[in-house]
């Protein structure tokens, strides 16, 4: 199977599922191992299920809960240097190079570094026989590096975290207005939008994430990227409490669904 799922997504915790090649691959973990395995039910799958966990970064939201569900079922872990390095851990992990691409079983995976105030924060987009699935998130703003790493992708998870107007004008202190909204904090709807604009294409699925419960509402997401909707196979968005349910690639190319 080719899917992608969220188990919940937003500034509480983070985890994304990646189904490809054979391997099913957990992008962060920024839930207890208790709710992991609840929500994975809901999936009709178990933490045994998981081939690896790969962390974003070192923020609570995205590894919180990474050490005990590894240690408890064994599931090896990867991060860069630099994220392992910030990390309060006592488990052996892989560590990997933010430049330079690596293999979990069939599936190639390409570390994107990114803007974020993080120690070496990085995304991933992964491939195998000629699909690529992205998984985007916990970035100030878009580089050349992240459209070129995430163009031709055909699903794709990505963040828009936050309104401009609702965040400063909300109840956040000035630093933090600051932190979120700056070159190295979270993309905003039109940041998202200006993503969109320049990798979207017809068959690409798009699964907004990330968004902010204090500074974003769904009618102002509608509204930024609304529009994309026809240009785009697909436009969901993840909620941090249910995340979103299985996208899938069945129907787009069922010869390399045979293979998996």
């Amino acid at each position: 199977m080719i899917r992608l799922a969220s188990l919940g997504s937003g500034s509480k915790g983070n985890a994304t599922l990646v189904q490809l090649g054979g391997e099913l691959l957990l992008v962060d973990c920024g839930f207890s191992t208790k709710q992991v395995t609840k929500r994975l039910e809901k999936l009709e799958l178990a933490p045994g299920d998981i081939t690896a966990l790969l962390v974003t970064h070192e923020h609570s939201d995205h590894m919180r809960g990474v050490q005990t569900l590894a240690h408890r079922f064994n599931i090896p872990v990867y991060a860069s240097h630099g994220t392992l390095k910030a990390m309060d851990w006592s488990l052996a992990a892989h560590s990997f190079d933010s430049h330079g691409s690596f293999e979990i079983g069939n599936v190639t995976v390409m570390p994107v570094a990114v803007p974020h105030d993080a120690r070496e924060p990085t995304q991933f987009v992964f491939g195998c026989d000629g699909i690529k699935i992205g998984v985007l998130s916990d970035l100030g703003h878009v580089t050349p590096h992240v459209v070129s790493a995430y163009r031709d992708c055909d699903l794709l998870m990505m963040e828009s975290n936050h309104d401009v107007d609702m965040l400063m004008a909300g109840r956040y202190p000035p630093s933090l207005k600051r932190r979120v909204g700056g070159v190295h904090g979270h993309l905003s709807n039109r940041q998202a939008a200006e993503l969109l604009e320049a990798i979207g294409h017809a068959d690409l699925r798009v699964v907004i994430g990330h968004v902010s419960e204090q500074n974003n509402a769904l009618p102002l997401i509608e509204d930024a990227l609304g529009d994309y909707r026809p240009k785009l196979r697909s436009l969901e968005i993840a909620s941090q409490n249910d995340g979103v349910s299985w996208q899938t690639f069945d129907d787009l190319a069922p010869s390399l669904v045979a293979q998996q």
